[in-house]
Formats: structure tokens, sequence, C-alpha cells
């Protein structure tokens, strides 16, 4: 796992140095401690830069920027490819002569025998660049679902890209401007939604997306982001559930065993959640020695799950640590917002944040139980967008009457209940689009409050982002469809961007086994009805993992991995709060006016739970004035 960093002259009249890429390098030296590369090639038309965090060959023969014996091809690398024995066997066998035990060599070989179908063959994280000396083609590609960032940005005489933005934020000739259609999403959505960034015209590229740049003409040909994986929910198998069971467990214990490997210390986040206690009963299972594991809990007692990550531990005799959280966000979040530089409210940053800087002073990698809630349709929203699907089919008059009572119980009650979910659907019921509603659902700002005071740029909707991948399946059962939008939007955008941020700001690496791919793809063909029944959410998950992790842990109300928000809100953060959003230059009352966060103030110091609101506007003024404050 490391940082990677690069610049392209796209004239003849700028050539790139080392000393810009080493000023790109020193930017990300977080993600990666242990050693520093650079090659220019000989034109001085393509720099590449890169960070190691040595993680598999330790040795001097892993050092990046690589290349081919020939001197032809050249990499920067971030990433894990955990298939990548078997690809080496086979380039092997087609004559290829490796030189270390990296995974690195081994997509070197790949593309120069498939080229851009090279991703094709990798099963793992990954974001990379390389430069073919013989074609004059730079090829960047992004992993299948995000996991590994790689951010650009492309002008009239270069070309930058990086694992973080800062990384060339501050290069000559790219811009530092607010993109106002960014933080009209990201109001709702509590992350920046790709290919935005925050930063107008700097991009991310897509998950499963990769794109070439060819240098071999007079006028570099740039390619438009092209995608090369994507998910399939149409394909299903009525299997019987034993089949089902066996099938989950033996992927998993597959996915966890490719996850093992590694030359550093490793462990695992273990939260006493099903997803991360499913990962370490199969990490015990294949460990010759006790697995570490590391938990964080909160004072407050209904945030608290450490009794039941106590439960996982002992079961498997664990090296388990205990931490508990105390509310130090005046001291962490400006250390988060230089690390997330994009804006990002989404509180669990904190814990995860936590976590990972406990568990890297005794570990290098730490397996996570990240991807269970999306193959297995695990969040709550789901079962109320399967009741809402039933109900739009009943008759409008009642409907109507419905949508008059609702909106009296939503000024009568403020809770975080399914209740609150159901409240949302039914006020806007009356001729919501079932994506229409899955963005109410999950919006931190709805698009009405936020429209009253933000004018959308160029005609914007944040609900537009859901409907795409709505329409993509539109021939789906419901479950799927949700699903499918959500591993497209919030997996990407909001938890894996947490994950590799938090981790890699601690130079920790972080794997989820439930994110492989092939697990994935395994997953689809499961009918929805086996995933969402009429009581349990993730049901057939939960049935596979009986034998491995105790009833009373899985089968209780989902938390999640949160912070008491609210709480702090109203005692330890709230005077820090305050003193942030009411300052009279503060860029949030310039683009929601300064009436909005009183009032929300004012309704959340009166009971109404208003903290997540008011977090997305913190975070979002603490990120304007770190990268955009004189």
């Amino acid at each position: 796992m490391c940082g990677i960093t690069g610049k392209i002259a796209l004239t003849h009249t700028t050539p790139i140095t080392k000393e810009e890429i080493h000023r790109m390098n020193e930017r990300i030296i977080h993600r990666g401690p242990d050693d520093e590369g650079i090659y220019i090639d000989p034109r001085h038309r393509v720099g590449l830069g890169h960070r190691r965090l040595s993680i598999v060959d330790l040795s001097p023969a892993g050092h990046q920027p690589m290349s081919n014996p020939e001197k032809t091809v050249w990499i920067t690398f971030n990433g894990e490819i955990y298939n990548f024995a078997s690809l080496r066997a086979d380039l092997e066998k087609k004559g290829y002569q490796f030189q270390s035990r990296t995974d690195t060599e081994v997509i070197i070989y790949l593309w120069q025998e498939y080229g851009e179908r090279c991703v094709s063959f990798l099963r793992g994280m990954f974001a990379f660049a390389i430069w073919d000396e013989q074609k004059q083609i730079v090829f960047l590609a992004r992993d299948r679902l995000g996991k590994k960032p790689l951010k650009y940005y492309i002008g009239p005489d270069t070309m930058v890209f990086a694992s973080e933005l800062k990384a060339f934020l501050g290069e000559p000739g790219v811009p530092r401007e607010v993109d106002y259609e960014a933080i009209y999403h990201y109001l709702t959505l509590q992350y920046v939604p790709h290919p935005l960034t925050g930063f107008a015209r700097i991009y991310k590229l897509p998950a499963a997306h990769y794109l070439t740049v060819d240098l071999a003409h007079d006028k570099p040909i740039i390619s438009e982001p092209i995608q090369y994986w994507n998910l399939d929910y149409s394909k299903k198998l009525n299997l019987p559930e034993e089949e089902w069971k066996e099938r989950i467990i033996d992927k998993l214990d597959e996915c966890v065993k490719l996850r093992m490997i590694a030359d550093v210390p490793l462990g695992a986040f273990l939260s006493g959640g099903v997803d991360s206690s499913g990962v370490v009963a199969f990490m015990a299972k294949n460990s010759p020695r006790p697995v570490k594991t590391f938990s964080i809990g909160f004072t407050e007692k209904s945030f608290n799950e450490l009794p039941y990550a106590r439960m996982m531990a002992t079961r498997y005799g664990t090296e388990h640590q205990e931490f508990i959280v105390e509310p130090d966000a005046m001291t962490v979040l400006p250390h988060l917002v230089y690390h997330y530089e994009e804006p990002y409210a989404d509180s669990s940053a904190i814990p995860t944040y936590y976590i990972s800087k406990i568990t890297r002073t005794h570990a290098t990698v730490a397996l996570n139980g990240d991807g269970g809630d999306e193959n297995f349709a695990g969040y709550p929203w789901y079962r109320v967008l399967f009741y809402a699907s039933l109900y739009q089919k009943t008759p409008w008059l009642f409907r109507k009457v419905n949508h008059r009572l609702t909106a009296l119980l939503a000024r009568l009650f403020s809770t975080s209940s399914l209740l609150t979910y159901g409240l949302t659907y039914a006020k806007g019921s009356l001729s919501a689009s079932i994506a229409y509603t899955h963005s109410e659902l999950l919006a931190y700002i709805q698009e009405e409050q936020k429209n009253a005071a933000f004018i959308p740029p160029h005609g914007a909707s944040t609900h537009t982002i859901l409907e795409r991948y709505y329409a993509e399946a539109a021939n789906w059962d419901l479950i799927d469809k949700a699903v499918y939008a959500d591993i497209h939007t919030y997996l990407q955008d909001d938890l894996l961007t947490k994950v590799d941020i938090a981790t890699m700001s601690v130079s920790l690496e972080g794997r989820s086994p439930l994110l492989d791919h092939e697990f994935m793809e395994m997953t689809t063909m499961i009918p929805a009805n086996l995933k969402v029944t009429k009581k349990e959410n993730k049901y057939i998950f939960k049935k596979a993992l009986e034998p491995f992790v105790p009833k009373e842990l899985m089968y209780r109300k989902k938390r999640g991995f949160s912070i008491p928000i609210n709480h702090w809100l109203r005692t330890s953060l709230c005077d820090y709060a305050q003193e942030i959003l009411s300052d009279d230059h503060a860029f949030t009352k310039e683009i929601l006016g300064r009436d909005l966060i009183p009032h929300l103030w004012e309704n959340h110091l009166r009971g109404k739970k208003e903290g997540k609101k008011i977090w997305a506007l913190l975070t979002l003024e603490l990120w304007h004035r770190q990268f955009f404050s004189s």
C-alpha cells in the first residue's frame, strides 16, 4: 500500500523535473513512509512518483517506480493484488522472468501481454499508472470498487495525478476553486459523488475505470474514462438455502485467507457487528497463532458495542485490545479535514481514524468487515424501500390522506428509528419514484430545504445521481436496484473513502475480504428474498455464520459504526461548533444564507436531532478554511 504521483507534459515546452515529482511525493508521505522513488522519462514528458509502505517483499527489489528489464515499461502502483502468485506462475510459463517477489512486477508483464485488458486479471485493490515508452502511452487505472483513490487535473500544458489531490494542489497551473455543484450534492449526501472532488476541474477516476494518454501524436489524445467491469444482478441461482450457506462460507474462507498474506504484522478491526465478527472467525481458522483484534467504544452506553466485540474475542482467543473514544473532535477534526481533502461529513470517520491509529502501533495490515451490508442488503432503508414499493401500489386517494397524516406525525416525532425513514418516504409518496425516495432517505439536508437557500448550479439535482443507477437496473428486483445504486455511490464515495483515508493517514493498510469482487459477483446471484425477509436483513449471511458467530451478537438491532454526534453537539462540542459556524465570513453562510444555521441550532438545542446537518456544515466550513482561506 502506497501513494502515487505523476505529471505528464501535454506540450513540448513544459519539461517534467524530478523536483516537481519530489514535491508531490512529500505531500503524501503519510501514505508511504518507508521509501521514495521518482522516474523521469528521457524526453522529460512523463514523471512518475511513489511513496512506499512495504507490505510484501520488504527488500529493495520492491522499490518503485518499477520497470521491466528493458526499461521500456514503468509503473507506479498503490494497492495489493491477492492473486499475484497464480498470475506470476502463468506469466512465467509465457517466458517472463521476475526480478522480485512483488505483485507490482506482475502488473508490468500483464500490461506487456494483454495491454488495457490487464486490469481484468487483477483480484485486489489498486490504483496505478503505467508509462509505455514504445507505445508512448500513459495508462491510469482504478480497482473495481474504488478502494484505492486516483485523482487528476488536465490543464492546457500538463496533466497531473495522484492518490490524493493535495499532492498536486499547490503545483503551478493547478486551480484552487470551489466546485459549487459538488458542494450542492455534498449537502445532501455527506460526501462528494464521483467524478467530482469539491475542487473545480479536479476529478476522481471512477471505480472500475481506466483512461489513456496517448503522446504518440503532435497533440496528445486523452481518452474519457472507460469502464471495464460492473456487477450484474439479472442472473439468479435458485439454490436451496443449505447450498447457498455452503457457498458463502467457502468463498469467505478463501477471501480471508488471500488477505492474510503479508510480510508484516497483521490484525483486524472488530466492531462487534456481524461482518467483522465473521471475518475474525475465519482469520482465527486460518491462523496458526492468535489473531490480533482491535475495538473502540464510547462512554455513551447506547453507542458502545465493546461487550459484543469482547464476546467474539473470547470465543476465538484473540489478542484483543479495547479503547474508549472521548469527544476530542476539536483536536482531531482539523487533522481529518486535511486528510480527507474533500468535503466529507460521515462522522464515523472519527472512530475509524482512532481505531486505525491504535491498530498501527501493533500491526501494519488490518482486515475489516466492510461490504457485508452491500452484499446482503443489510441497511435499514432497504426494508423501507421494499414496503414503499408496495405502498405506491395503493389507491392515490389513500396516499393523499396518509400524506397529510404523516406530515403531522413528522412534526410530532423526532427519532432515529425506522419511523424516521417511513415518515420521510410517506411525505413525498404521492408521486415520488423509488430512486427519489432512496435519495431522500439518505439525505442529510433534504432537496427542498437545500433548494430554498442554495440555487442549484446548472440545474443540478442530487436525486438524478441515484436515478441513473436505478435506470441501469430497470429490470431487476427492487432490493437489487437499491444495493446496486449504493455500491456505485455510498460505498465508493463514502465508505471506501473513509477507510482509505483513515488508514493511510497513519500508514496502515486496510483489507476488506467481503469486498472481493469474486465474492460480490457470487452474491449478485442470490435471490433478494434470501437477503431481506419480513423479519431479517442479511438473512442468508447470518444463517451461514451461525456456526461461527454467537446468535445473540447476530440477531440484535443494527447500530453501525457511529458516534453520539447529537449528544456531543449539545455538550463538549457545542461551543466549538457554534463559534466556527457563527463567523460573519463563514462560507456556509455565503451559500445557505444567514438564517438556516441559527434555525438548525435552535431546533437542536430544543431536542430535535439536527446533529448530522450541523456536523455536515461544520466539516464543510473547516474544509473551506483549510483549503481556501488566505
